[in-house]
């Protein structure tokens, strides 16, 4: 009797620590591998960890010598393999050398604390419902390995990167907008030279060395680098790493609060890509763009934006459900319209860049218009789903900047305007305060606002009521799918229009 307990303790242990594995890796990865972020994930949500509970029972009853307790143990054990066990996730779990190696440390330190399970049980249960720990232990002691493994990918990298020395290399960031003004370029500056981006939200100086490595080859003429950041020093670690002639800010906001902790460390990490360009190089910034204009960087630069006295200016701007005309005047006096399928005057505002930098590069307006028809949304971004209902998919990471331009897009239809939101994270300290302004916002736009999460909901809810929204008109679900069937059951004699406004990670 007791070796078949063993062994089936031993079964339910190890599904127990797979799936404990698997969740918490999956949770690090969505952190970028920072063990003060996963902690502190932790901290804002404890509920992340309410999976765990089924284990402290087991671990209580692993200590008494009984038979019965040994199998009451095996039945909240049973219990926890059902509530570790990982569940569908918006972005899985990446089994990438990192992850395994990882994953293999892991495995290690849990299959020791196994074998102290034989003589004692209560150590093994305790390890379970420590994991979260074990975890970051594992990380911690990869870390010198991994460190190692970086330095000679971004070596070999740059070693690549000398053997193109006429490549041209333009460095894209900012605090929103760079994902898409990266995707424009590519697909602009193609009507005059061979063009590689960094794909999807490749901006980390890894996601940066692996394109270099898979994707570039020696017939490229132009490198189009998206650089992200959540620290100071982020933006001058990807520059050191591919020496950018040239350079695009795209705004300085709000976003990554969490991690920057000030606007003003926010402002010098953007301008560390202003600090790195060659005396001979070009910097584009949007100048409508409060933070940009009020504090510009300390060097010579092109504007592009809606103000006046632009370089680039955007005027003439008309939208449809079909997509959006505009005219833009050059620094030289000319005037062009474009014409393309995309929506929001933001759309507008980036490509506006992406014109300005293919200008400067010697691109003639012209040459743009057909390339302009052609271009594609950035996925969940400002994105067009044309239907009975018609969908704006804008569930990307969202910011307050980014979410004022998507109601003020949807405020420009003439329908049935629906939100559809989580609202918005990565705050810090100002998260309550940008979410019930944001909800002031949507009040004076939105004809019915479903809010999706208990606890993301009360302060946009709060905003909105402050207007005098109708509460009737207010949803609070808990889901995704429970928001859009509240949308499908909404009734109204205008076609609907819903505006979907971020999706919060699963580390959220």
């Amino acid at each position: 009797m007791d070796i078949v307990l063993s062994v089936l303790f031993y079964v339910l242990y190890l599904t127990a620590a797979v799936f404990a594995c698997l969740r918490w890796v999956h949770n690090l990865q969505l952190n970028s591998y920072q063990n003060k972020t996963q902690l502190r994930r932790f901290r804002s949500a404890p509920e992340k960890l309410f999976c765990l509970l089924p284990l402290l029972p087991a671990w209580v009853f692993s200590f008494l010598p009984f038979a019965w307790a040994k199998i009451v143990t095996l039945v909240f054990l049973a219990l926890s393999c059902l509530s570790l066990k990982p569940g569908k996730a918006k972005k899985p779990l990446v089994f990438t050398a990192r992850v395994k190696r990882l994953l293999a440390v892991t495995a290690v330190l849990l299959l020791v604390l196994a074998f102290g399970g034989w003589f004692v049980p209560a150590l093994s249960v305790g390890a379970l419902f420590l994991s979260p720990l074990v975890i970051l232990l594992a990380n911690l002691l990869c870390a010198p390995m991994e460190k190692a493994v970086r330095n000679w990918y971004i070596k070999d990298a740059q070693r690549i990167l000398r053997s193109c020395p006429e490549l041209l290399i333009l460095g894209v960031t900012g605090s929103y907008g760079k994902t898409s003004v990266k995707s424009y370029l590519g697909a602009l500056l193609n009507a005059g030279f061979d063009t590689l981006i960094t794909p999807e939200s490749f901006n980390t100086p890894m996601g940066v060395v692996r394109t270099v490595r898979e994707n570039l080859r020696s017939t490229h003429e132009i490198f189009v680098c998206e650089m992200g950041a959540r620290h100071v020093g982020d933006i001058r670690e990807l520059c050191d790493l591919v020496h950018p002639k040239h350079g695009v800010i795209t705004a300085v906001g709000n976003q990554h609060l969490e991690s920057f902790r000030t606007h003003e460390n926010i402002r010098k990490t953007k301008y560390e890509l202003a600090d790195a360009l060659p005396p001979d190089g070009k910097l584009f910034v949007n100048w409508d763009c409060e933070a940009i204009r009020e504090n510009p960087p300390a060097r010579p630069y092109l504007t592009y934006g809606f103000s006046e006295g632009c370089d680039y200016r955007a005027v003439d701007i008309e939208l449809t459900l079909s997509g959006t005309s505009f005219t833009v005047e050059f620094p030289d006096g000319t005037r062009q319209n474009y014409r393309m399928p995309l929506i929001g005057e933001h759309s507008v505002l980036n490509v506006t860049g992406a014109v300005a930098v293919c200008h400067a590069f010697g691109i003639h307006p012209s040459a743009l218009v057909p390339a302009m028809r052609k271009l594609k949304s950035v996925p969940h971004r400002m994105e067009l789903r044309p239907g009975p209902i018609t969908y704006i998919d804008d569930a990307y990471n969202s910011n307050p900047a980014g979410c004022k331009a998507a109601l003020d897009t949807l405020a420009r239809f003439d329908a049935c305007r629906i939100l559809v939101t989580p609202g918005m994270v990565e705050l810090g300290s100002a998260w309550e305060e940008e979410n019930k302004a944001f909800g002031r916002h949507a009040a004076r736009v939105c004809d019915l606002c479903v809010l999706v999460g208990i606890r993301e909901a009360e302060p946009i809810k709060a905003g909105l009521l402050e207007e005098g929204f109708p509460e009737e008109r207010i949803a609070v679900v808990s889901s995704l799918q429970e928001g859009l069937a509240r949308v499908n059951s909404f009734y109204s004699e205008k076609k609907k229009v819903v505006l979907l406004e971020n999706d919060l990670p699963d580390n959220y």
